[in-house]
């Protein structure tokens, strides 16, 4: 294998019938192989700290998913309990709705309420840009707002609504952002090739449910 996919890997569990027993295992699972990290849901994230804490394991959670047109205040409280519960990183979906809407200043707004929330406790954030639903013109406008506030990444799904082209997605995700923010793929990753391609494009950290089939691990 010439790359080392692992290390580029958010272990992923976010079904909402997902049991402790399951989170338990992904956060073995997530040691032994040395992926990047793990994506659960808030209520499991205590857990998740608890379990991983002698590790390099990430605990990535995620914030007004999948739809993302909770009030700000929901997302802001979200943001704060998870951080306090252990979360290394948020994956926060942005106001879709509001985008549909064109009210950019809330959607500025917003996205700057976010990004400092988790700058100031020194976590990382995904802005979940949920590409797919994104016109051409709406796409390039939420990259400018990325550019001018600079989160930790740009992620391109929440993985219900999947890109018709995940890897040109993400080379054109690249092709705008500065280095200096990474990409997250995510969104029907079940294959190495796939994964492959991805890393080669451009994406910094993959986001699946699949990773066990994808190493045959």
């Amino acid at each position: 294998m010439a790359l080392d996919v692992n290390q580029y890997i958010d272990h992923t569990l976010l079904k909402a019938d997902a049991d402790e027993s399951q989170i338990l295992q992904l956060c073995e699972e997530a040691k032994e192989h040395n992926f990047a990290g793990i994506c659960i849901p808030p209520y499991y994230v205590k857990l998740a700290k608890t379990h991983l804490k002698d590790s390099n394991v990430l605990i990535a959670t995620v914030v007004s998913f999948p739809m993302g047109y909770d009030h700000i205040g929901s997302k802001m409280d979200s943001i704060k309990k998870s951080i306090d519960q252990g979360a290394d990183e948020l994956d926060a979906v942005i106001n879709i709705t509001a985008i549909k809407n064109g009210r950019w200043v809330e959607v500025e707004s917003e996205i700057d309420s976010l990004i400092t929330a988790c700058r100031i406790k020194n976590k990382t954030i995904k802005l979940i840009i949920e590409a797919a639903l994104l016109t051409p013109s709406e796409l390039d406008q939420i990259l400018e707002i990325a550019i001018k506030h600079k989160p930790g990444f740009v992620k391109t799904s929440t993985g219900f609504a999947v890109s018709d082209n995940l890897v040109e997605l993400v080379k054109y995700l690249r092709s705008k952002l500065p280095d200096s923010i990474k990409i997250k793929a995510s969104g029907g990753i079940k294959d190495l090739e796939t994964a492959e391609k991805l890393i080669e494009a451009g994406a910094d950290r993959l986001g699946t449910s699949s990773a066990m089939k994808i190493l045959s691990l």
